[in-house]
C-alpha cells in the first residue's frame, strides 16, 4: 500500500527570487557515486569522493525539506550520482511523503536497479520516475557509461510503469556522432508506450567540457528527425505530463506518449526557473551552472534554523547561466550537485 502525506494546510506563497521567479521545486542529490560513468556526466577516473560524515543524512534532509515547505517548496526530485545505490531509500521517500506541503516526489536515475526496486520505491510513496536512457544498443549503453552492468533499458521502464511511477519519463542526451543516430528508434517508443522520451541537448560538462559546437544537436533537428519518424508531430500542452522543468512537448499522430526537447544551449529558459538544489554534502545551489551556494549542513548540524538562509539565497540566486559561452560555472560532473 502506498503510504498517505499529511494534509496540507495554511499553505504559504512561494518564495520569489530577485527577478520575481517562484521557487517552488527542490532537487535533492544523495550521495555524489555513481555505477556509471557516463561520458557527459562525470569524468571517468580523478574525482574524490564526499566522506560519509559530511553527507546528509535522511532524517537531516527530511529536516530541511520540513523547514522550506512552509516557504514555498512543493516539488521534490531525488537525485545522486546515482541515488538507488543509496541504502534503504525507501525510508527517505517515506519521510518526504510526511512533510505537508510537499505534493509530488520524483526519482531520477540511470535505470539499472529498478527492475528489482520499483515497486518497493512506489509503495514507499513515490510518485514518478525519470530514467536515463541514452541508448538502447546494449554495447553502446556500455561505451556510454564506460560501465558494463546488463543493463535493459526497457526492462527498468516497464517495471516503472507496471508499479504505476506514472509519468514515465526517459532522459536521452543526445551526442553528435555517438548517439543521435538513434533518435528516430527512441521517438517510436511513444507509438507503443505512454512514455515521455525528452531529448536533451548535450552540456559541456564531464570529459566532454571542451566540447564545441559540432558536438551539440539543435532541438530543432531534433523535433525534424522525430516528426519524420512519427509520421507528424503536433504540441501536447493539453496532455503533456506532469513535470517541473522546461521540457516543451509534443505528440506523434495516435501516440499515447511524447517527445520533449530539453534546450539548454540553444535556448535559454532561465526566466522561468523554479528550482533550486540540495548538494549531498548540505550545500543549496541556486543555479546548476553557476557558483552561489549556501551551507545548510553546518548550520542544520549547529541547531540553526536554515529557512532564513533559504530566503537570502534566493535573493542572490544569478539570473541565468552561460552554458552559450561554454561555461559551466567550473563544475566538473553533473554528479557533484544532482544534474
Amino acid at each position: 500500500m502506498r503510504s498517505t502525506r499529511l494534509p496540507v494546510t495554511d499553505v504559504a506563497p512561494a518564495q520569489q527570487d530577485a527577478q520575481g521567479r517562484s521557487i517552488t521545486y527542490l532537487r535533492i542529490s544523495v550521495t555524489d557515486r555513481c555505477n556509471f560513468r557516463c561520458l557527459y556526466c562525470m569524468p571517468e577516473e580523478g574525482l574524490e569522493w564526499l566522506p560519509k560524515s559530511q553527507i546528509l543524512t535522511y532524517e537531516e534532509i527530511a529536516e530541511i525539506v520540513r523547514q522550506l515547505a512552509p516557504g514555498g517548496i512543493r516539488r521534490l526530485r531525488i537525485t545522486g550520482g546515482e541515488p538507488t545505490i543509496r541504502p534503504d531509500l525507501e525510508t527517505l521517500i517515506r519521510y518526504l511523503k510526511a512533510i505537508a506541503g510537499i505534493e509530488d516526489v520524483a526519482l531520477s536515475t540511470n535505470g539499472v536497479k529498478l527492475v528489482k526496486k520499483a515497486g518497493d520505491y512506489a509503495g514507499a510513496g513515490l510518485d514518478r520516475v525519470n530514467v536515463s536512457v541514452d541508448s538502447l544498443v546494449p554495447e553502446r549503453i556500455a561505451k556510454i557509461a564506460r560501465r558494463d552492468l546488463g543493463f535493459d533499458p526497457v526492462a527498468a521502464l516497464t517495471a516503472a510503469e507496471r508499479a504505476g511511477l506514472s509519468p514515465v519519463k526517459l532522459n536521452c542526451v543526445v551526442m553528435r556522432g555517438i548517439n543521435d543516430d538513434e533518435i528516430e528508434n527512441l521517438a517510436r517508443l511513444t507509438l507503443e508506450h505512454p512514455w515521455h522520451v525528452r531529448f536533451i541537448e548535450l552540456m559541456p560538462v564531464g570529459d566532454l567540457a571542451t566540447l564545441e559546437w559540432q558536438h551539440v544537436v539543435p532541438s530543432a533537428e531534433v523535433l525534424e528527425r522525430s516528426a519524420a519518424a512519427l509520421g507528424g508531430l503536433e504540441p501536447a500542452a493539453a496532455g503533456s505530463p506532469l513535470g517541473n522543468g522546461p521540457a516543451e512537448y509534443w505528440r506523434g499522430p495516435g501516440a499515447p506518449g511524447t517527445v520533449g526537447v530539453i534546450t539548454p544551449m540553444t535556448h535559454t529558459y532561465c526566466g522561468s526557473c523554479n528550482r533550486v538544489r540540495l548538494t549531498a554534502d548540505g550545500r543549496l545551489r541556486t543555479c546548476l551552472f553557476g557558483t552561489h551556494e549556501v551551507n545548510f549542513r553546518d548550520a542544520l548540524r549547529r541547531g540553526e534554523p536554515v529557512a532564513p538562509l533559504f530566503t537570502q539565497a534566493l535573493r542572490d540566486k544569478p539570473p541565468e547561466h552561460h552554458l552559450r559561452e561554454m561555461d559551466a560555472g567550473g563544475l566538473k560532473a553533473l554528479s557533484q550537485v544532482g544534474g
